[in-house]
């Protein structure tokens, strides 16, 4: 320039050469080049489109050929595999993996009876087949949907329905709804045809996977608040369904991955594009969609009715009030008309319209849930370090560039492009969402992911152990139409599965870890299984499925005026029905590594700390149980110590008792019922008893699955 820049210039031109772009008023100026050669970048093996390989050969035979994978790999590492695990082990193994309970010991017997050689996969369909199933892997899920019944940040305040989303992804895993229809539902399911209220209403609901996200709802700049939400909803797409941090590309482009700042703002332009909130003034409240049945419209229709029909009765009163004015006057408002009507007139109207009110008042509730719909369609500007304060190219909405180049799919002009993403993420040759979704199944089945960073599949994530393997599977889950009860019965049927967990010194040497998988990892349950169980075995298990257990109403604060929650858990329903209420969960789920709801999370974490100990040796929970089970054990005056103690051993371990068992547990028995002298004899015994439970509920037997 002929003269000195103004800093306002200098601002200026600085953001365009952040962009990359040159100004529009400065030709010559040479854009900033993106860090990332896209063409190389593909070659990454997460964003290559998975191809299924050949399968590997072995010399002795193998039951699943994801034990030709497996073995070849221990083969080149001279790692021999454990054999399979004891068939007590197998069915408690299995019975917690699919359906998060201890098995009933009747049903174990029968599996111990059974010599055939599918006995297992006869179980594993049975378990398939249970509503126990979706409750158990319908609760994986909500992991890493970041599920919650409160909204958490600075204003917790109650998801008063976002139960219906949690009951829909039961309902989805027990009908075993294909996994790229279940995807589709939850990113777009307002835009699909519906043929009923009902399935309109599930995919309606299934759009509460973009809105459960916790928000900052008293933030006083809406744009900001607007945008921020957009970010947790990218975050959670990103890494859920295609282990890519997304978030990280707001501010610039992404340090480790081949996202550009272009490709966040093209993607966050679809959610601009979406209302996922109702306002945005302080205290912003989320969007909620009508979910009416058939009895709903019923209802509603009869409700209209009596209106209409009240209604009826004050136009005709008004009909003839009004023959008795002017035309001057008749073409009054209706306010200023009824002023003019006779002392008679509105003598008879008041309680007319008073009804009316009332009537109106008395409106049935129609549900509702959350989720999105429908805004106003927006290209974003490029907002420059991430602040909507400092705007920069506009950037057309569409699929990252390094996913798809140039050849991208049309979006509508009139939707937001939601529908459009998701028959992306769904396409035959998206590269990660089946292989994401197949390395979760694989982790939740194996205590560890093939890749063992299940929500990062990037290069800051973990390579993959068995690439092929992984590749194999997740051709093989599209095969198989995305359905996830094949999947489990895939990796139930191998060799790997049913291994022992038996130590094997010579492969500890080798490969310490077991990433090579020639053993079974031993696992603690996790806390909805631990607590599930203590109420199975104490015959306190409410089996009722669904339903709310907030004890306030939908956007009430979860906090009194004390900042005290009152939120109690005293319900014996399965745990994947109690509230999880941000920033104060429940005690029990807090000591047993929980997930943090407030992010998605695929892969949670296992402690082992003093204060678990505690629980299980003070909490109410653990006597109200060992009690329970104590009084039922000796209903029967006939039956023996040894019997009791057998059956106790079933019902808690899933197994019987060895005779060694046997007879220190009848001494234990014996010599607490004689110390305690002070009680009379009865109560002395219950009491005995009720602690030899609670030993059994406090082993490592009862609380790790081999």
């Amino acid at each position: 320039p002929d003269k000195p820049l103004s800093g306002a210039e200098i601002a200026d031109l600085k953001r365009w050469v952040a962009l990359g772009m040159p100004h529009p008023d400065a030709a010559g100026i040479t854009p900033r080049r993106s860090q990332w050669d896209l063409d190389e970048a593909r070659q990454f093996w997460s964003l290559q489109p998975p191809l299924a390989p050949a399968l590997p050969t072995t010399a002795a035979p193998v039951a699943s050929p994801i034990d030709l994978f497996v073995r070849a790999q221990q083969a080149d590492m001279q790692l021999a595999p454990n054999p399979s695990a004891d068939r007590a082990t197998l069915i408690r193994r299995l019975t917690f993996d699919l359906v998060g309970l201890p098995p009933a010991p009747h049903r174990v017997r029968q599996f111990l009876a059974d010599p055939a050689p599918d006995a297992l996969d006869r179980v594993a369909d049975r378990f398939l087949a249970s509503p126990r199933y979706g409750e158990r892997w319908g609760r994986h899920w909500l992991d890493v949907a970041r599920y919650a019944d409160s909204n958490g940040l600075d204003e917790n305040i109650a998801h008063g329905n976002a139960w219906r989303y949690r009951d829909y992804v039961i309902a989805a895993m027990n009908e075993d709804k294909p996994y790229d229809q279940f995807l589709v539902e939850q990113i777009a399911g307002d835009l699909l045809p519906a043929a009923n209220d009902a399935q309109r209403n599930a995919q309606l609901i299934a759009t509460g996977f973009l809105s459960l996200g916790p928000k900052v709802i008293a933030e006083g700049d809406e744009v900001k608040m607007e945008m921020d939400i957009i970010d947790e909803q990218l975050s959670t797409l990103g890494r859920s369904l295609l282990g890519m941090t997304i978030g990280c590309a707001r501010c610039h482009d992404h340090k480790f991955d081949p996202l550009l700042t272009e490709d966040y703002y093209a993607l966050a332009g679809i959610f601009k594009s979406t209302r996922t909130m109702e306002s945005l003034k302080r205290i912003a409240r989320w969007w909620e969609n009508p979910t009416p049945d058939a009895v709903t419209r019923q209802t509603q229709a009869a409700h209209q009715a009596k209106v209409d029909a009240q209604q009826a009765k004050i136009d005709q009163l008004l009909s003839v009030a009004d023959q008795q004015l002017t035309p001057a006057q008749a073409k009054l408002d209706p306010a200023a008309r009824a002023k003019l009507y006779s002392p008679d007139i509105q003598k008879q109207l008041a309680p007319l319209q008073k009804t009316l009110k009332e009537i109106q008042d008395a409106a049935p509730a129609v549900p509702s849930a959350m989720g999105v719909t429908e805004g106003e369609v927006t290209d974003l500007q490029v907002h420059l370090r991430g602040s909507h304060l400092s705007l920069g190219k506009r950037v057309p909405r569409r699929i990252p560039v390094v996913f798809v180049g140039s050849e991208q799919p049309a979006f509508p002009t009139a939707q937001s492009g939601r529908l459009e993403l998701a028959s992306w993420l769904t396409a035959d040759d998206q590269p990660l969402v089946s292989r994401v979704m197949v390395n979760r199944v694989w982790r939740w089945h194996f205590g560890q992911g093939i890749v063992s960073t299940p929500d990062n599949f990037g290069r800051l994530g973990s390579a993959p152990t068995h690439g092929p393997l992984l590749d194999w599977l997740a051709v093989r889950f599209r095969q198989d139409g995305w359905s996830l009860k094949r999947l489990h019965r895939l990796v139930i049927s191998s060799e790997t599965y049913r291994q022992s967990s038996d130590d094997n010194a010579a492969n500890s040497s080798i490969d310490p870890a077991n990433q090579q998988l020639w053993r079974s990892h031993v696992r603690r349950l996790e806390a909805e299984a631990f607590r599930d169980s203590l109420l199975l075995v104490g015959h306190q298990l409410d089996s009722h499925m669904g339903g709310s257990l907030l004890h306030v109403g939908n956007r009430e604060f979860l906090f009194n005026h004390l900042s005290k929650d009152t939120t109690t858990y005293d319900s014996r329903k399965r745990s994947v029905y109690l509230p999880v209420i941000r920033n104060h969960l429940y005690d029990v789920f807090q000591l047993f590594d929980y997930a943090d709801a407030s992010v998605l999370n695929g892969n949670r974490p296992t402690t082992t700390v003093p204060s678990q100990a505690l629980f299980l040796m003070n909490a109410d929970l653990v006597e109200s149980v060992c009690a329970s089970m104590a009084e039922e054990v000796l209903r029967d005056p006939q039956t023996t110590t040894s019997a009791r103690i057998e059956r106790l051993y079933w019902q808690t371990l899933g197994r019987g008792a060895e005779p060694r068992e046997i007879d220190r547990a009848v001494q234990f028995i014996e010599q607490l019922t004689t110390l305690d002298g002070l009680r009379p004899a009865g109560e002395a015994q219950a009491t005995a008893w009720k602690a030899f439970c609670h030993a059994l509920l406090a082993s490592n037997e009862f609380i790790y699955v081999q």
